[in-house]
């Protein structure tokens, strides 16, 4: 499918637990393969089947607040602030 038709959403209905178990999983495999560290972002496009697809992962993803980074951890329940404070913590640890 082409990019200029792909609908960028972070808003999901009560019948997608499954993909959004798919999405958790493909990202945590994602993360473990490449033993990532700090924050990073796996970008997904779902088919017309429903089947998920890895885009890209990116390691240093943009935290502006119109970006995808932040926008998904104000979904989860993280301000912008909580956020970077994590991001910066995180960096702290070995």
């Amino acid at each position: 499918f082409e990019f200029k038709n792909t609908v960028r959403t972070f808003e999901f209905g009560s019948n997608d637990a499954t993909l959004i178990d798919q999405l958790r999983d493909l990202s945590e495999h994602c993360w473990n393969l490449f033993q990532l560290r700090g924050y990073a972002r796996v970008d997904f496009r779902v088919d017309e089947a429903g089947r998920p697809w890895v885009l890209e992962v990116n390691t240093n993803p943009c935290i502006s607040k119109q970006a995808g980074f932040l926008t998904a951890a104000e979904k989860a329940g993280l301000s912008p602030a909580q956020a970077v404070a994590r991001i910066i913590a995180d960096s702290t640890r070995e």
